[in-house]
């Protein structure tokens, strides 16, 4: 299980660890929480009080600081397992729904035509249509893209790269994905 840690204006920054969470707890970096409570940590006993120390950790935290970076002008990660997230699994040529080893990244402008590996000139494909367009362009092979590619927001970013989502963190992230995603339909 992660949490999503976000900057203290809302900005997703990371999915971290349990561990890492309470680290941030500890060291008194937790501006605010939202979401439901995730874990409780017990640690030990005040010599002066007998109280026990008690961390309680949330699905969602705000920590302090302002990150030096504009998370605007991020581009993500391309890896397939985003890229098949963002096509939800459905191959851009038949459109056809396939699991993920019966899955390519697909080249739109191939690199024997000077293509290159970016999220706008990628779209998930199944062996056979990819083995069929080769090395050629979709129209060049009379195989028009059923969709479009698109680079993920942010927002999208953060939903694309973990595969276990708590259902607040979902809903949280969500509410900022562009109406027009395809994480949205």
């Amino acid at each position: 299980m992660k949490v999503l840690k976000l900057s203290a204006q809302g900005l997703p920054q990371s999915w971290i660890s349990l561990e890492q969470a309470v680290l941030h707890y500890a060291a008194e970096e937790v501006r605010w929480e939202m979401g439901h409570e995730v874990a409780v940590f017990h640690g030990g006993h005040n010599a002066i009080t007998g109280k026990q120390s008690v961390i309680t950790v949330s699905s969602i935290i705000g920590t302090k600081g302002v990150p030096n970076i504009n998370p605007f002008e991020l581009r993500p990660g391309l890896t397939n397992a985003k890229l098949f997230a963002r096509d939800r699994n459905i191959c851009a040529y038949c459109g056809d729904w396939f699991a993920e080893a019966d899955l390519t990244r697909e080249h739109i402008i191939p690199f024997a035509q000077k293509g290159i590996d970016t999220w706008m000139n990628v779209v998930t494909a199944c062996k056979p249509c990819n083995h069929r367009k080769s090395h050629r362009t979709p129209e060049q092979a009379n195989m028009p893209l059923l969709y479009t590619p698109y680079v993920p927001s942010l927002w999208e970013d953060f939903i694309l790269r973990n595969r276990r989502i708590l259902v607040d963190q979902m809903a949280f992230l969500m509410a900022h994905v562009p109406k027009s995603s395809r994480l949205a339909a």
